[in-house]
């Protein structure tokens, strides 16, 4: 979204709840957000009653919106700051909330981004790059042994499509080749480094490809330049955040997977999106 819609946007309280209502509902036609029914009666105060189940609620009832006291122009505000990168501490100055507020606020946006990343995986194919990398930590070190408060994050990149990072209790090849087969299809062409733990990837159904950093980067098309440019351009922006805990380290993943597969396209609208739609349930 260029700057003089989103200007326009927030211009009024209205405009900023007409378009969060039609990211909510489809053709700004109402449901029960618990049984879907469509048939309601409408109440004081904005409320409404579903005919079927008896449910009382408001248009933003059960979505991630109604998780934070935000006007719908402060929401909109906020998205902004975070489609722009803003750290959480210059929100808070710029909005002129505390910094309490404002982290709770994101922090929603981060969960809707990561109930949303179930969604977005799909079974990649073709060619496919593998890597896996260790995040934080205070001591510098290699797979493994030397790692010590490092989280080992594995990345599958799709050549010409998209990425997907999982955060792994280690980097054997039972975990590493556990989660190949779930995310790659059989039959398609797999490069990797020299790691020990992807050898095993020959008799899982893939033509495996190795480049051999000790002696060279890349190799006609044997590389793994775009998941280690992947890992570059994470690390670059996670410095921002002046460290981020191993509890909220995969909030912070995933919004990074979704900010690189979508770096074509409107953050903004995507993630208005996102905070209106329904919290999932807890199984």
């Amino acid at each position: 979204m260029d700057l003089n819609a989103y200007y326009d946007l927030v211009s009024s309280e209205s405009k900023a709840r007409k378009y969060l209502l039609g990211k909510c509902f489809k053709n700004h036609k109402r449901y029960c957000p618990r049984c879907k029914c469509r048939k309601l009666y409408k109440l004081a105060d904005e409320r409404y009653r579903c005919s079927r189940c008896a449910y009382t609620f408001h248009e933003f009832s059960g979505r991630w919106i109604n998780q934070g006291r935000l006007t719908c122009r402060q929401w909109l505000s906020l998205i902004k700051l975070f489609e722009l990168e803003v750290s959480v501490r210059k929100m808070s100055q710029q909005m002129g909330f505390s910094y309490r507020a404002v982290y709770k606020a994101v922090r929603t946006i981060r969960f809707s981004i990561l109930s949303h990343a179930g969604d977005a995986e799909r079974l990649l194919g073709g060619e496919v790059e593998l890597d896996e990398r260790y995040f934080g930590g205070k001591r510098k070190g290699k797979r493994g042994r030397g790692a010590a408060g490092k989280v080992p994050v594995f990345g599958i990149l799709e050549r010409n499509g998209v990425v997907q990072v999982t955060v792994v209790p280690d980097v054997t090849a039972e975990t590493l080749m556990g989660l190949t087969v779930k995310k790659v299809r059989r039959g398609s062409v797999v490069y990797t480094d020299k790691f020990k733990s992807y050898d095993s990837l020959m008799f899982c159904g893939y033509r495996h490809l190795k480049v051999d950093h000790g002696k060279y980067f890349s190799s006609g098309k044997v590389y793994i330049n775009g998941l280690e440019g992947f890992w570059s351009w994470a690390k670059e922006r996670l410095i921002k955040h002046h460290g981020v805990s191993k509890e909220q380290f995969p909030l912070y993943l995933k919004e990074l997977e979704f900010r690189y597969n979508n770096r074509g396209s409107d953050i903004f609208d995507l993630v208005a999106s996102y905070i209106c739609d329904l919290v999932p349930k807890r199984d």
